[in-house]
């Protein structure tokens, strides 16, 4: 959707799932990454991750996985969790559930997550109905819109500080599309919010 913070009005109409996960005790924020993984975005989202120490969560679409196999074994070996986000990138508003769930139970056999996320964070309520029978649906609290080429680097970091809290479940995407912002944005993203006393956790598998 087209912006930082879905409106209350949306995440009521969807509440089988999950956009955040508030913490009584500690200041938490779930970094994710969408629409990979490919080989010339990943792996620097991964070294990135491993020099400031901290686990992230990667909703991979499926045929990325076919071709880059070795990617997803490395998100596992490094410790990240990830997740399932259909296997051709497909919006569930524009094709027939049957299509939308067969291309979802594809992405499976290669991905086998229980963490599911729709491409764009939209779908119809009979596909989330279905989704949320074998799947975690996870949406998100902020959308960084580093995809944007509207937006420059310093107004992403900017979406993320001005709407990131407690429990935050934060989107940015290891794609081509946003590497020009992503490249930027993220590292400085990473040190205000570990200077804000955030801890960073991967979403439960």
């Amino acid at each position: 959707m087209f912006v930082e913070q879905p409106p209350l009005l949306y995440r009521l109409l969807f509440p089988e799932a999950i956009w955040r996960i508030k913490h009584r005790d500690r200041k938490v924020v779930y970094l994710t990454f969408d629409d990979g993984p490919i080989p010339e975005v990943t792996p620097w989202v991964l070294d990135q991750l491993d020099h400031y120490g901290i686990k992230a969560t990667f909703f991979m679409v499926g045929d990325n996985v076919r071709r880059n196999p070795w990617l997803l074994d490395e998100v596992r070996r490094r410790g990240h969790s990830y997740g399932n986000h259909t296997m051709h990138h497909l919006q569930g508003m524009k094709v027939e559930s049957k299509r939308y769930l067969d291309d979802i139970e594809e992405s499976d056999r290669l991905i086998a997550s229980p963490l599911f996320r729709p491409p764009h964070g939209i779908l119809r309520w009979k596909q989330a109905r279905a989704v949320k029978q074998r799947y975690n649906l996870i949406m998100y609290d902020v959308v960084s819109r580093d995809y944007s080429r509207r937006l420059g680097p310093e107004q992403v970091v900017d979406n993320v500080r001005r709407h990131a809290r407690n429990g935050s479940i934060i989107v940015f995407h290891d794609s081509l599309k946003a590497w020009r912002n992503v490249s930027v944005a993220l590292p400085r993203v990473i040190e205000w919010l570990k200077s804000e006393g955030y801890e960073f956790l991967p979403l439960p598998m």
